[in-house]
């Protein structure tokens, strides 16, 4: 038989093998890298095993992170990071390139899932231009390299993008920033992909202590806080998605996922931070977004938690950044969470 024709079949058979959809696992985690002091690759990725953590976020690729991931069945959004914009977005060829150095090279023994094409690029950006089409560019690669339909693409989005979001049926984008997102989601619509939004109630409740209540923000207030009728809003974080899908329902969005690419609770560095309300949340949220938001009862949210280690490297201030981990670097439990 021709080899290069085993060559084919034995990749293809992969990449039908490692993509098909995952049982369980909705919550992922994000793998953040701006420390000196975090274990390697491989031990990382060895974490998430034993922890069930199925599904991961990682901010740019790293061959000695993709490597690590191969055979995991740990499934991955791989990040393309803003600095790239400009020239993938110029050049079909870049854009061909890096799919083939990052995801062609490694799709027989890794699971992408999204490449998130910039994480929250802002409006003032001077490569804010460059991100339809670096995504348009992108996708076309993933297609020319035959992984159309596997591999979704995206990009990351924050709350700033909205004008207002109280109540949440009010939710609405900014003005200045539809000049960007009309094409994102004129993209993300025509390809079916998910937006995708990081969403962070913790911020929300500390640039707003006296207006926000923090069993609002940690999923513990007893009964409906918000009221906007037909719906009643029990915690913070269903009122932001809410939000986001009132905007984009008003913006020919209204077809659209959101997968919550990042959401956590810092254990230090600000206002009621410590391990006690980090715990809460996120054990909390585990449970919560299997049932949906009101808006959208019943359908689970995908979501990934901020993040995996302590990052001492993180720019301050605000020194808070530093203190979202699930664990510290030595790779111990900051507390009991529960993937599972």
């Amino acid at each position: 038989m021709d080899l290069r024709f085993l060559a084919s079949l034995t990749l293809l058979l992969g990449l039908f093998f490692v993509n098909t959809n995952p049982t369980g696992g909705q919550v992922g985690v994000c793998y953040g890298r701006n420390g000196n002091n975090l274990p390697s690759p491989a031990e990382t990725i060895a974490l998430f095993k034993q922890k069930n953590i199925q599904r991961v976020r990682l901010y740019s690729p790293d061959h000695d992170v993709l490597a690590a991931l191969r055979g995991s069945n740990i499934e991955v959004t791989l990040g393309l990071p803003n600095s790239y914009l400009q020239s993938v977005a110029s050049s079909q060829s870049q854009a061909n390139a890096w799919v083939q150095t990052y995801v062609m090279n490694y799709a027989n023994g890794v699971r992408f899932r999204y490449i998130s094409v910039g994480n929250e690029v802002k409006i003032s950006d001077s490569y804010a231009q460059f991100l339809v089409p670096a995504m348009e560019n992108i996708d076309r690669a993933v297609l020319a390299a035959g992984l159309g339909g596997r591999i979704k693409v995206s990009t990351s989005v924050d709350m700033g993008v909205l004008r207002e979001s109280y109540p949440p049926s009010k939710g609405s984008f900014r003005g200045d920033v539809m000049v960007v997102m009309e094409p994102i989601i004129r993209f993300l619509v025509s390809k079916n992909s998910p937006l995708l939004l990081n969403l962070y109630t913790y911020f929300s409740y500390a640039g707003n202590v006296g207006q926000i209540r923090l069993d609002y923000a940690l999923f513990t207030a007893p009964s409906g806080i918000v009221s906007d009728p037909p719906r009643s809003y029990q915690n913070l974080f269903d009122a932001m998605l809410d939000a986001m899908y009132s905007a984009l329902e008003k913006s020919g969005g209204a077809s659209l996922e959101i997968v919550v690419a990042e959401t956590g609770w810092p254990t230090g560095g600000g206002t009621d931070t410590n391990i006690e309300n980090a715990r809460i949340y996120n054990n909390n949220l585990i449970k919560h977004v299997k049932n949906g938001t009101p808006k959208r009862p019943g359908k689970e949210i995908e979501t990934y938690l901020f993040a995996i280690y302590d990052e001492n490297q993180k720019p301050t201030p605000p020194y808070v950044e530093k203190f979202w981990g699930l664990f510290y670097p030595n790779k111990q439990p900051k507390y009991d969470i529960n993937f599972y």
